[in-house]
């Protein structure tokens, strides 16, 4: 029966707070019977009559565990790959004489070894305890301690060991785990015991199984590193000082603050700018325009005021982050990080009538350092005299084909812009990371603006380059175009032919080249190396690829796969990963399996780690491919990157109901 409304009682404030509300409980998560499993693998252990007969400077590998009542100070021979282990606890006794003649021999290699490992290394030399070192090691992890303030506080003087240390030579911000994991490690595993454990004899035997396979993740990330590490030897013989554990941007202050004390005699030091100073654009000569828009463009960035912040660096002035620069068909955006067009979804073909043709700027912000003759107010002209020789010999090198020499040398010139924004570096100078990068902006905006008058479209432009549309018939008009703007600019361009281009966004596209060559960028490429970028789905980038350039379809190269890294995702997981109850670890490996129907989740939170519905943890890689492969998942990821990149059409409000 139904009641009458107005013999209904309202309902105020006061009577529905007399009734308790309970959220409705989420469905639980599908739990999956599945095992963490870790094999064993046997070590042979290096001999005293072994260590004594391998050659001196001969590659070892170091890793350190630290416990209340156990430390392990772990090395792999390079050439043997025998080990050798130093252990101290209630039953062990560090060999000291042996352990300082090992480091003393052998080059050793380690990741994070200078902020950590030589520093427990040194104290277990020292007859410190167990306990003693991990009290310091808590200081360097749990506390940020400084290694240097550590050694001051204890009388100890950095060692003067051989040794090279791959954290800053590896690019971004990646752990050991992580690296390995990108690079298709056999195994992927966190500390087995709390870090404040006191371990038991099993316990110790797990964690030497554990030790052995960080010494592996360590060798497996040397060997990709080998080409950078060449050639950082190469030029620490060509400037007389050790490089071979530096990033790109801290060997060029390196190189340059040693050829600046060539020059005057004495170090250059960071110079202290305070937060709230204020810079303004000075613009070059060269830089003009000829529409009103961009005119316009141009007046805001030099009326804006550029302020340092608190951590030394300048941000983006929010006129100028908001201004909507439209050329032609294009729109544009400035930034920090440089411009960008803002297309998305969208694709070009070259036919007869219309070229597809990229130009970009070689050794563009060095280019404009010189042109522009900019250089750090507190070193002065001398910038630019130790500068400009080794932007020219660069060049001189890249003609001749001295390919090492050249490249030493392109670390040297981009990794000095790097250090303009560092407040730590001998090469501060915030206004110079903004005379540069807005400087290259405005330059590359006139070579859109000239373009497009002339009725040659620019579809993308991105920090150093741009790529046209150009009508066949004005061919030689975009050639002299370009022409003068390199003779007004002083900048040279370097061009490259593309049969046809699709992108998701200006960062993230498949070309392929008038050779057949292809060129992934962003979320599609491997950027410079496998170090770069965290495998994803690769088997759906590459079924992309071979649609694109050899129309095979999607479903043949995903099925036709026998290769597992290629179905895997790796991911860094904050506070760890748990699946179905069971602890995975910080880094994680998995693929997309017809039998597992839960999600990774977690460890603080319980939420679920995105993208991980149907995966399968595979913390060890198998040499043969799973039989439980959800092939159509990857099907559908790679028709999902189709539609992104504007192959294929995006589905219709009504299909996606439907389905």
């Amino acid at each position: 029966m139904f009641f009458n409304l107005s013999q209904t009682a309202k309902a105020d404030k006061q009577s529905l707070l007399a009734f308790e509300l309970h959220k409705p409980e989420p469905p639980a998560a599908p739990v999956d019977n599945w095992q963490l499993v870790r094999t064993s693998r046997p070590y042979e252990l290096m001999s005293d009559a072994e260590v004594a007969a391998a050659p001196a400077g001969s590659l070892m590998f170091v890793d350190v565990e630290c416990f209340v009542n156990y430390l392990l100070i772990s090395f792999k021979h390079y050439d043997s790959g025998k080990i050798l282990l130093f252990e101290s606890g209630a039953s062990w006794e560090i060999n000291r004489q042996k352990l300082l003649a090992v480091m003393e021999k052998f080059l050793t290699v380690g990741f994070n070894s200078n902020s950590y490992d030589l520093l427990i290394i040194q104290l277990a030399l020292r007859d410190f305890n167990t306990a003693d070192i991990k009290n310091v090691s808590d200081q360097i992890i749990l506390y940020d301690a400084r290694p240097y303030n550590v050694r001051e506080s204890l009388n100890l003087k950095r060692p003067n060991w051989n040794h090279i240390d791959l954290i800053e030579v590896a690019p971004l911000k990646g752990s050991l785990k992580l690296y390995a994991g990108q690079l298709h490690c056999r195994r992927m595993q966190d500390l087995p015991y709390p870090h404040d454990a006191v371990l038991t004899p099993d316990q110790i035997t797990e964690l030497k199984q554990y030790n052995v396979n960080d010494l592996e993740n360590t060798e497996l990330v040397f060997n990709e590193l080998k080409p950078q590490l060449e050639l950082r030897y190469a030029m620490s013989l060509q400037y007389g000082v050790d490089l071979r554990s530096k990033s790109d941007a801290q060997i060029a202050e390196a190189v340059i603050t040693s050829e600046l004390f060539k020059l005057r005699g004495y170090r250059a030091k960071a110079p202290s700018i305070p937060p709230g100073t204020e810079y303004r654009y000075k613009t070059p000569k060269f830089i003009r325009f000829e529409t009103p828009m961009l005119q316009e463009a141009l007046r805001v960035v030099k009326s804006a005021r550029y302020i340092v912040d608190e951590s030394g660096s300048i941000n983006m002035p929010i006129e100028i982050d908001k201004m909507d620069i439209r050329i032609g068909n294009s729109q544009y955006h400035m930034g920090i990080g440089g411009l960008h067009s803002c297309e998305s979804s969208i694709f070009h073909v070259a036919d007869e009538n219309t070229l597809l043709i990229d130009r970009d700027v070689s050794s563009y912000y060095p280019a404009i350092i010189l042109n522009t003759e900019l250089y750090p107010q507190h070193l002065g002209r001398d910038f630019l005299y130790v500068f400009r020789p080794i932007f020219e010999s660069r060049l001189e090198d890249k003609r001749k084909g001295n390919k090492v020499a050249a490249d030493c040398k392109k670390i040297v010139l981009n990794g000095s812009f790097g250090k303009f924004g560092s407040c730590y570096s001998s090469l501060y100078a915030p206004d110079l990371m903004i005379q540069v990068t807005l400087t290259g902006q405005l330059s590359l905006l006139m070579l859109i603006e000239a373009l497009e008058s002339a009725g040659i479209p620019v579809v993308s432009g991105n920090t150093d380059g741009v790529l046209i549309a150009a009508p066949a018939g004005k061919l030689r008009t975009m050639e002299a175009i370009v022409a003068d703007w390199e003779k007004r600019t002083g900048f040279t361009t370097e061009e490259g032919r593309y049969r046809l281009v699709y992108s998701r966004d200006v960062n993230s596209y498949i070309a392929v080249g008038t050779s057949g060559k292809i060129k992934a960028k962003g979320a599609y490429g491997e950027g410079l190396g496998p170090l770069w970028k965290r495998p994803e789905n690769q088997i759906c980038k590459d079924a992309v690829i071979a649609l694109l350039t050899n129309n095979t379809p999607i479903e043949e190269t995903i099925r036709g796969c026998q290769d597992v890294r290629k179905f895997v995702t790796v991911r860094n997981v904050t506070g760890g990963a748990v699946k179905s109850g069971i602890e995975i670890g910080k880094v994680i490996r998995w693929y997309y399996s017809t039998n597992c129907k839960g999600e990774i989740n977690y460890i603080k939170s319980g939420n679920k780690v995105p993208k991980t519905d149907g995966a399968m943890p595979l913390m060890e890689l198998p040499t043969t491919l799973p039989d439980d492969i959800d092939f159509d998942r990857y099907i559908k990821i790679a028709n999902d990157i189709l539609v992104d990149i504007g192959y294929s059409a995006k589905p219709s409000k009504k299909q996606l109901r439907f389905f």
